[in-house]
């Protein structure tokens, strides 16, 4: 067995460690498991979204918060009529200026 340090920001480590601790795992555990599960395509069940699969399989993908709906067209129409006049990101873009 191989040592590794990991150095990461401090809200990642913080992510990592509750990841774990929900599981019940330690965080050396469940990066173990993240690490092996993203670097063994035996543990995909298909080759088209490998990762994503082997992540899912493991139970190691973050829950997906449900959609949220679209803003009402009224609200959008005002937010254009708003902005007519003003400058946009397409302007800068058509420019080069971005």
């Amino acid at each position: 067995m191989s040592q590794v340090s990991w150095r990461a920001e401090a809200a990642l480590v913080v992510r990592v460690k509750q990841a774990a601790a929900e599981r019940g795992w330690s965080m050396n555990e469940f990066i173990s498991i993240v690490l092996d599960v993203a670097t063994d395509p035996s543990r995909a069940a298909h080759p088209g979204g490998e990762l994503r699969e082997r992540l899912r399989r493991a139970g190691l993908l973050a829950p997906v918060s449900a959609p949220t709906s679209s803003p009402d067209a009224d609200e959008v129409a005002r937010a254009v009529r708003s902005l007519r006049g003003e400058t946009t990101i397409t302007h800068y873009v058509i420019e080069g200026r971005v």
